[in-house]
């Protein structure tokens, strides 16, 4: 059988093609320090390269949040759920689909949002419990796509918060990007400034990155989160119950902070803050205008 080899430049324009708006790639060897629970060759042990795509959260999803009139619509189906299970599942299986015709492996993964215990028994000695959950993260700062926020959420320079991610892992070794050196946040603190419910804890800050390029993170309480009335989205047991909060009182005041500083890319007629940011205590009752 004739020998083919994977072209990083093909991968990203095939992916570009169908609908991913970034792509990055990196040698698993960047990910062998997790320890096997998290490890990517935990769920593929032939793997060579890991491939990371996003696809855009639209800037306006989040117009209806910031102004407090639209908190259920916009945001939660074209900013998560239909954005992730349709249009993000759809190129991630293209793209897999494409490189099964070229006859490598690939093992397709969303980006979950999981710490938890494990969800049964290993299968042998030796194996993790199921189910390992690659953390996209640090996936994405190793593929050169971006950095964590002091707020924990992941930033881009052409989207900032914008966007949300999915992973592929292929048997096939691929030129590899640099991985992203932070450069994006610039510990502002607008974000643990913004939470109504002083959620963000910036005394608490601990590293969390590639080796060498890990980036100061803040504890986050995330009791208080799961009662936030700021934008928020208190996701179902299919998403670990985690808490959405790119649309949160403290995402939206990093997107304005990124804006306002010129560090993303993507630019637009009218800044995205155009009014002091309203605000809700636990219950809902509004504590500034």
């Amino acid at each position: 059988m004739e020998k083919i080899e994977m072209n990083a430049i093909e991968i990203k324009k095939k992916a570009a093609e169908f609908g991913a708006d970034l792509v990055g790639i990196s040698p698993i060897s960047r990910l062998a320090h997790l320890p096997k629970e998290s490890n990517p060759a935990s769920i593929f042990p032939q793997a060579e390269s890991l491939i990371v795509i996003a696809k855009r959260v639209p800037h306006g999803a989040l117009r209806g949040i910031e102004e407090g009139t639209e908190l259920q619509s916009s945001f939660n189906h074209f900013g998560l759920y239909y954005l992730e299970d349709q249009y993000l599942a759809k190129t991630t299986y293209d793209l897999t689909i494409w490189f099964e015709s070229q006859g490598f492996e690939a093992v397709p993964m969303f980006a979950y949002d999981y710490s938890g215990q494990a969800q049964a028994v290993p299968v042998a000695p030796g194996k993790p419990a199921p189910n390992v959950y690659v953390d996209y993260q640090l996936a994405a700062q190793a593929a050169g796509l971006g950095e964590i926020g002091r707020n924990g959420l992941f930033l881009t320079p052409e989207f900032g918060t914008l966007q949300r991610f999915a992973m592929l892992l292929t048997d096939e070794k691929i030129d590899a990007d640099d991985t992203f050196k932070p450069s994006l946040c610039k510990n502002c603190n607008a974000c643990a400034e913004a939470c109504p419910l002083n959620a963000i804890d910036t005394n608490n800050l601990n590293g969390k990155g590639i080796p060498g390029s890990e980036c100061d993170v803040a504890a986050i309480n995330k009791s208080l989160c799961a009662k936030c009335k700021n934008g928020a989205v208190q996701c179902d047991e299919g998403r670990f119950y985690k808490t959405e909060r790119v649309g949160a009182a403290c995402g939206r005041a990093c997107l304005a902070a990124l804006e306002e500083k010129g560090l993303i890319k993507t630019k637009f007629r009218h800044q995205f803050r155009t009014a002091p940011a309203w605000g809700r205590d636990y219950l809902g009752e509004t504590i500034n205008n």
